[in-house]
């Protein structure tokens, strides 16, 4: 019995190893999120399944842009993650076309929204976001292998006036 435990010992100890080392990437580096929805469309398609690289280094310093995508907790459900596109960030002027409105978002806060505004739930609903609640930045799609490649920064034009 000894001897079948010395000689698996160092296999569970590896997979140990390795568990705890996947587990500190994934919260403190990068993990990967499945895109669910056709909010984002056309940037993601909802037929792919795809699955993109979430980079949680802008975390720290909160070193995000406009025209960022970016995985948020759903301001409604904080279980669910949501993908959307960062617009404005706090001191902004934001032009709201829907509601012909001009607001500046307070400290602390931004503004999302999907790149599919007919199918999207975003700060258009629920006003800005609070920056707390964003879990990182979206890079690369890494699934499926026909649509590999960076995510674009871009911004929608003239609704931002940055102070």
């Amino acid at each position: 019995m000894a001897r079948a435990l010395a000689a698996v010992w160092p296999l569970v100890k590896g997979c140990i190893t390795g568990g705890v080392l996947g587990i500190t990437v994934a919260d403190w580096c990068a993990s990967v999120v499945t895109m669910d929805g056709a909010s984002m469309h056309p940037t993601f398609d909802p037929q792919q399944a795809e699955r993109a690289l979430v980079e949680k280094r802008c975390l720290y310093r909160y070193d995000f842009s406009r025209g960022d995508v970016v995985v948020i907790r759903s301001p409604r459900d904080h279980r669910q993650l949501i993908v959307k596109r960062l617009i404005a960030l706090p001191g902004d002027w934001i032009q709201i076309p829907e509601m012909q409105e001009i607001r500046q978002i307070p400290q602390g806060h931004c503004w999302i929204e999907g790149d599919n505004a007919a199918l999207s739930l975003d700060s258009r609903s629920y006003g800005p976001v609070p920056m707390g609640l964003l879990q990182g930045r979206v890079t690369h799609i890494i699934w499926p292998p026909q649509r590999i490649g960076r995510v674009d920064r871009k911004m929608p034009e003239g609704r931002i006036m940055p102070l």
